[in-house]
């Protein structure tokens, strides 16, 4: 059984840190704590913004969304070179495309990061429809900033970028894919979707969800990875019983599952060693929830177990914890340049938040 009275004060102290780490601008920093996480990220933001609309903050939501509007706006020139050169087959410039973080202002971080993602307006563009659909309105210029990203998906849905964790730029990422797919079906829901837009949603939808579909990192890689449980949960692509979604979550289970329920990333990761992620911990679960096998409540429940326990006492969660680190040996190189790995990660808070909703706990 959960304890009730343990995980509401830990919920409680989660909105705590969500709200504390929004900026005055709408902004939310990563991490408070963590030098390299000072920033917002459009992938963070929108699943933190996804646990504002589930505990009813719809309010602190919005004014994520009307951020993200505005640094989109303020791009939007070069977005639009950035669709040009890619309808031409050609690599957009980098100072064209959308960067993954943003100061709370509004302007880039240091270029030493890999800058280049998709992933993170697609779920932005997903996280909207979700606002919406949770009650939610559509904030000041965040529907001319999503109509022009879901054009700027759809040009650039086969450019190479770096994945969901900012790794391997050189591929077109499967995870990716899912955040396009996911990004445009919010564009349609919310009526911002071109022809063009739904051609290429269309197009991207045959081959990553149909039966005969293969999700791994990318094509002609083995290996696979944590974020393609988000096809399953929360973007909700898929049923997680059929088709590929069956194949990965029993993959995923198999390899990055360990024994008391932590979840890693994937198995050659050696980032802080490649520890056990709150955050995808905590999507398995919710795909288990969906996917409703016998037993599988009983291991969501055990994962929200889990991430109680890595708690310190503040109530703080970490990004992620070595415990049973894939590679132990390459920890110490990261605590040497940048120090402890975050803590508290804002998002690991959030996907908190979210599954003991999912598991019909109430909210803070």
């Amino acid at each position: 059984m959960i304890d009730d009275g343990r995980s509401n004060a830990l919920a409680s102290h989660s909105l705590e840190v969500i709200r504390r780490c929004q900026t005055d601008q709408g902004a939310f920093l990563a991490s408070p704590s963590f030098s390299q996480y000072g920033y917002s990220w459009l992938r963070d933001g929108a699943f933190i913004s996804e646990a504002l609309d589930v505990v009813g903050d719809l309010e602190s939501a919005a004014r994520f969304h009307a951020w993200v509007a505005s640094v989109v706006l303020d791009r939007s020139a070069g977005m639009e070179r950035a669709i040009d050169a890619a309808r031409a087959g050609l690599i957009p410039e980098p100072f064209d495309y959308l960067h993954c973080r943003y100061a709370p202002d509004g302007t880039t971080g240091p270029e030493d990061w890999p800058t280049f993602q998709l992933d993170g307006p697609g779920i932005w563009l997903w996280s909207l429809g979700h606002h919406v659909r949770s009650g939610g309105t559509i904030p000041n210029q965040a529907a001319e900033a999503g109509a022009l990203v879901a054009r700027y998906l759809a040009a650039l849905r086969h450019t190479p970028a770096s994945d969901a964790w900012e790794e391997f730029p050189q591929h077109v990422h499967t995870s990716t894919l899912g955040a396009v797919v996911a990004g445009l079906r919010g564009a349609r829901d919310l009526g911002l979707a071109t022809a063009e837009v739904d051609a290429a949603r269309d197009e991207i939808e045959a081959a990553l969800l149909g039966p005969s579909a293969h999700w791994t990192k990318w094509a002609g890689n083995s290996a696979v990875d944590a974020s393609l449980t988000w096809l399953v949960a929360p973007y909700g692509l898929v049923e997680p019983d059929v088709g590929p979604a069956a194949e990965t979550l029993r993959r995923i289970e198999s390899e990055l599952e360990d024994a008391d329920g932590g979840v890693h990333r994937y198995l050659d990761d050696t980032y802080y060693g490649g520890g056990a992620w709150m955050l995808n911990t905590a999507y398995l679960a919710r795909a288990r929830l969906r996917r409703g096998k016998d037993g599988d409540r009983q291991l969501a429940e055990r994962a929200l177990r889990w991430i109680e326990a890595q708690a310190d006492g503040l109530g703080d969660l970490p990004e992620q914890v070595p415990t049973r680190a894939l590679h132990p040996g390459r920890i110490d190189e990261w605590r040497v340049l940048w120090g402890e790995s975050a803590r508290p990660l804002v998002w690991s808070h959030a996907s908190y938040l979210v599954l003991r909703h999912e598991l019909g706990l109430e909210a803070p």
